[in-house]
């Protein structure tokens, strides 16, 4: 899943499902207010997106596309995300990120697998409290490895809820990981709603068939092998027209990545399908 230009609206407006923005910013803000003051009875914006959600879902045939849904869904119902993942923690304790909006996410998922601790890592694992939160990563003293690597990314904040993606025994849980780059913003009230997400994509994996990590690893897999050969392709070309190095052609991919806030290989697939045009005067 990508972020920015591919696919991830700018988060001062809100999409409904078929993409169009919604029109009344007053009643979607008004619709979330009351969701998480505890007198939500409006059958406005935010109702609309979980009524669609579950439709969605119960169409869903597949573990991969119900959490790809659950994802989307984070990333625009859930006031303050920025960035969204899944953690899924097989048998032998291994954890691993099958679906995220943005490489970042993967990055900071990995540190906190390597670390064997984190916010997804402790909700993931057995006998987690449901969720954990922290509003300002900067003040956080239990995963330092992991606040260091969010801080430096220009996230402050995470939330990450338990997904039960196996109705099954052993029933090995994961997580949802909602990051943020405001301090504060991932508060009760996007905790609600956060928790609502988990439920409906919990419900959903479990009608149907068991998750198959090797089903996930593979598609994860050639997601990745595409996303290197464009890369490549990049690459190439901006060595050729630049006279650039390998690592020069990657940095300024890697650097553009991160001002247009679109993942890198949106930003090579880009350069390489559309070069002709960008040389354009």
């Amino acid at each position: 899943m990508a972020g920015g230009a591919s696919g991830y609206p700018a988060k001062d407006t809100e999409p409904d499902w078929d993409g169009q923005l919604m029109t009344d910013e007053g009643l979607w803000q008004r619709d979330k207010d009351e969701f998480g003051s505890g007198e939500y009875t409006s059958a406005g914006p935010l109702a609309g997106q979980f009524v669609e959600l579950t439709r969605l879902l119960l169409a869903a045939s597949t573990p991969a596309q119900v959490l790809e849904q659950v994802v989307d869904a984070a990333y625009r119902v859930v006031p303050g995300a920025d960035l969204v993942s899944v953690t899924l923690r097989a048998p032998d304790g291994t954890f691993h990120t099958p679906v995220s909006t943005g490489e970042v996410a993967l990055e900071l998922d990995q540190v906190q697998y390597r670390a064997g601790t984190g916010p997804c890592v402790d909700t993931a694992a057995s006998g987690s409290p449901g969720y954990i939160r922290s509003e300002d990563l900067k003040a956080e003293k239990r995963w330092p490895d992991f606040t260091a690597a969010a801080v430096r990314h220009g996230y402050t904040a995470i939330l990450s809820t338990v997904l039960m993606p196996d109705a099954s025994p052993p029933r090995v849980p994961g997580a949802l990981n909602i990051y943020s780059r405001r301090p504060g913003a991932l508060d009760s009230q996007a905790q609600d709603i956060a928790l609502l997400l988990a439920t409906h994509g919990s419900l959903a994996l479990a009608s149907t068939t068991a998750v198959s990590r090797a089903e996930l690893e593979a598609n994860h897999l050639r997601r990745a092998v595409e996303s290197r050969d464009v890369i490549g392709q990049a690459k190439g070309i901006l060595m050729q027209r630049r006279g650039l190095t390998a690592d020069e052609a990657f940095d300024l991919l890697r650097r553009t990545s991160q001002d247009l806030n679109v993942k890198l290989a949106e930003v090579a697939r880009t350069l390489a399908t559309r070069h002709s045009e960008l040389d354009t005067p």
